[in-house]
């Protein structure tokens, strides 16, 4: 077994026989304890009541987080004429057609979003294989196959974010960074649990939101008080 370095000791004793804490008290322990050389990134992890493998219990949706992420969002657009222009006018980094296609079929992946006009989609429709294991795909469901591609631009650079239920019921995402005020980070928190939470699918039976955890990138996690978690 590898031998725990200092900090991840200090963070394990600090964390130890605390759970269920509110957001507040979770943000507190995380952010003090995110130690590293870098500014770490604020992850949550919600354990929800699904099964992925029936439609009618998949979680899927986005959220635009009061604060932000902390993070620089690189944007791929699909879209020909005037489209792109308004793509490139609202901040895409990339914008594109028939020659984005075959930069992305090359293995070349230079955006961590993805956005496309209808009229693209048979296009990006060709990609499947290569995006949609990285979670890139454009999907109308959470706005990044539309017309309204300034829109989707500027959200997508101010600090939306995407979350989709994985395999066993899990979604997780980036809530912010350990510099942010604690304050915008509860915010985030609950914002984030209140997206989740109204994206209760038709077929979830029992308890939905069943564990909700926060983490550094580099720390241990803090299991949140569910019923807390919302600010409801």
């Amino acid at each position: 077994m590898a031998k725990l370095g200092k900090r991840t000791r200090t963070a394990r004793e600090a964390f130890a026989g605390k759970e269920e804490v509110t957001v507040e008290e979770a943000v507190s322990l995380v952010k003090s304890h995110a130690t590293a050389k870098f500014d770490e990134t604020v992850e949550i992890a919600m354990n929800l009541g699904v099964d992925t493998r029936h439609a009618d219990q998949m979680v899927r949706g986005t959220v635009d987080l009061p604060n932000g992420t902390g993070k620089s969002v690189r944007v791929a657009v699909f879209a020909r004429g005037a489209k792109a222009d308004e793509a490139k006018e609202a901040g895409a980094d990339i914008v594109g057609a028939e020659d984005l296609m075959e930069t992305v079929q090359g293995g070349t992946i230079e955006f961590d979003r993805c956005i496309a006009t209808p009229d693209m989609m048979p296009i990006v429709g060709r990609l499947g294989k290569v995006l949609g294991p990285r979670n890139l795909m454009p999907n109308p469901k959470v706005g990044t196959v539309t017309m309204d591609v300034k829109e989707a631009v500027q959200s997508a650079k101010g600090g939306q974010v995407q979350f989709k239920a994985e395999k066993g019921g899990v979604v997780h995402a980036g809530v912010g960074k350990a510099s942010f005020d604690e304050a915008k980070l509860v915010e985030n928190v609950r914002a984030f649990v209140d997206a989740v939470s109204k994206a209760k699918p038709t077929g979830a039976k029992g308890t939905y939101m069943q564990k909700v955890a926060l983490s550094s990138t580099m720390g241990p996690g803090i299991t949140i008080d569910v019923s807390n978690a919302t600010g409801n």
